[in-house]
This record gives structure tokens, C-alpha cells and sequence, in this order.
């Protein structure tokens, strides 16, 4: 593990005031929310990259593709209250603003002025598919620590990030030279 990855998995300490009951280990609690906040910061730079594809789309698929955008970025933010209250039940704490998210996120920002349309929803197909196998390395956490309920979320936002990597694949697909 690099400085950097270990950086971004320690523990965050609990004030006492915030300390949730739970029968986990302190070490469990402490691993698990530090897996949790990365994917959660990495759903909010998710959020708005999605947003920001879906403000500047552009071309002749603009209409499906800021309706499918919208779609899902609406999904990535449904999922971040989900993970930070995880973590919270567990007894660990999570984000406290945009600076946190920064220091944790592993997804890259696109502060482009222009991205081409089926650039924009490769890179989100490539982010999905980074969020689902950072999802899949928590789980194994949750797995480790006998955490179900932290694994079974998760299970849950896999499917539904492969299904956004699945429509972004699709989306993208240049036509075939054997079409009518």
C-alpha cells in the first residue's frame, strides 16, 4: 500500500458525542468507514462530473444522451446518503465538505471546456467500472469483518453502477459499417 492509499484508508477518530453503539471491533469500524468514505467521495466527483456531461452534451444524440445523464447522475446521488449513514450506524464518521472529498476521491475531475459526447460517456463508462471494483475491495472489508450490512448495500450499488457502465457502453458504440 502507498503513503497515498494509506493516507486515505486511516481511520477518521470518533468524538466521543458521535460514538454509535455497535458490536464491531474498533479496528472493523475503522477499516470499513475508511473504504465507505473513499467510494462516497468518489460518488459525489461521480455526481458531478455526470452533471457537468449532462449540462454540456452536444450533437445529434443530445436528447437521449442528457436524459440518460440526468438518469444517472439522480442514481449516484441517491447513493451517497446511503453510504455516509452507513457509516454512521457503524459508529464511524464520515464527510465533512468539498476539501474531504478531494483528499479522498479516486475519480479523476474533467474540467474541460469542451469534451466530444461519446468521450464523455467512455470516461464515465471507465468511472463506473472504477467504482465497481473499488466497491467489490470494500466488500471483501465488509466480508472480512462479518459486516453483512455494509456488504449488502454495497451489492446492491454494484448492480447498479455495471448497469450505468452497461448503458454508457451502449450509448457509446460506434455505428457498424453493416447497418442499413
Amino acid at each position: 500500500m502507498s503513503k497515498a492509499e494509506a493516507k486515505k484508508t486511516k481511520p477518521l477518530n470518533v468524538n466521543p458525542e458521535l460514538d454509535t453503539p455497535t458490536d464491531l471491533s474498533k479496528d472493523a469500524v475503522g477499516e470499513i468507514s475508511a473504504a465507505v468514505n473513499v467510494l462516497l467521495a468518489d460518488a459525489f466527483a461521480l455526481y458531478l462530473k455526470t452533471k457537468n456531461f449532462h449540462w454540456h452534451v452536444s450533437g445529434r444524440h443530445f436528447h437521449d444522451c442528457h436524459l440518460m445523464l440526468d438518469e444517472q447522475s439522480d442514481a449516484i446521488f441517491a447513493s451517497t446518503d446511503q453510504l455516509a449513514e452507513r457509516v454512521r450506524k457503524l459508529g464511524g464518521t464520515t464527510l465533512r465538505s468539498i476539501g474531504h472529498v478531494s483528499k479522498l476521491q479516486t475519480i479523476q475531475d474533467n474540467n474541460e471546456d469542451y469534451v466530444p459526447p461519446r468521450q464523455m460517456l467512455r470516461e464515465l463508462m471507465e468511472d463506473n467500472k472504477h467504482i465497481a471494483a473499488a466497491m467489490r475491495k470494500a466488500h471483501e472489508i465488509c466480508e472480512k469483518h462479518d459486516d453483512s450490512g455494509t456488504a449488502g448495500l454495497l451489492e446492491t450499488f454494484i448492480d447498479e453502477t455495471e448497469r450505468r457502465t452497461w448503458f454508457l457502453f451502449e450509448a457509446s458504440r460506434q455505428e457498424s459499417s453493416n447497418a442499413a
